[in-house]
């Protein structure tokens, strides 16, 4: 389905769908600690959303069986929360997330190192995926074109040599999870499909300190880098307004 501007009240509805999601990623940041497992911050954010008044997201998308993907170290996205999976101090966990209220969605993501680093890289490699979402949040405005906010992506993270990954994008949100067109996390300026005031996308780049190429595991659903780097993942929604964007997913 391609992304639709958005009415007033669809805004709003989109507006308090974001403060909640901005909300619960950072109560998880806040309460994730090695020895907790991947089950129990899933547990975690879906108390937080219903007591805030919202749903989960992701539950059942495509069949996805939990509400939250929590992917570590070498996982990039869409891991399956598991009583099994322990997290441990130093691993790096991106938290991706979405809230549906009042009939609209939002989606995004945090990743958070646990505990103490085990290396400097670990930490620079989330500090710049951030910035590079940031970047391209910078490149949006009315009639921007999804080349634009992929060059602003790529040309901010190109200097630091890590993989972008390419097989995956972000995309329109609102009515669905995902809608049209993609937004791809790398690009040619002044390429791509246009897009207006009134519409809400997800920027979502996922960087990893090695490979771009990516599989998917054994579930079905995890996507693990080729060369087991190890990756980061930042999402924001935003919604694009006559001179800029309007950040939606934080407090």
């Amino acid at each position: 389905m391609q992304t639709k501007v958005k009415t007033a009240d669809e805004i709003i509805a989109m507006r308090e769908s974001g403060h909640m999601l901005a909300t619960v990623l950072e109560y998880l940041k806040a309460n994730i600690k090695p020895g907790m497992t991947t089950q129990d911050m899933d547990d975690l954010a879906v108390a937080e959303t219903k007591r805030l008044g919202g749903e989960p997201g992701f539950l059942g998308y495509q069949g996805f069986p939990r509400s939250l993907c929590i992917s570590i170290n070498d996982e990039v996205v869409h891991g399956i929360p598991s009583k099994e999976r322990v997290i441990k101090d130093g691993d790096l966990v991106s938290l991706d997330y979405g809230v549906r209220y009042k009939g609209m969605v939002t989606d995004a993501a945090r990743s958070v190192i646990v505990g103490t680093p085990k290396q400097r890289r670990h930490i620079e490699l989330i500090e710049r995926t951030a910035k590079s979402l940031d970047a391209g949040i910078a490149a949006v405005h009315d009639r921007v074109r999804t080349g634009d906010i992929g060059s602003s992506v790529e040309g901010y993270l190109k200097k630091f040599h890590y993989g972008i990954v390419r097989d995956l994008v972000g995309h329109g949100v609102g009515h669905h999870l995902h809608e049209d067109p993609n937004i791809p996390n790398t690009g040619r300026a002044d390429t791509g499909p246009w897009l207006d005031a009134g519409m809400t996308i997800a920027i979502e780049p996922m960087v990893t300190l090695g490979t771009e190429r990516v599989y998917v595991a054994d579930d079905g659903w995890t996507i693990i880098t080729a060369d087991h780097s190890w990756a980061a993942h930042f999402e924001d929604t935003v919604l694009i307004t006559k001179d800029g964007a309007e950040i939606l997913t934080r407090l």
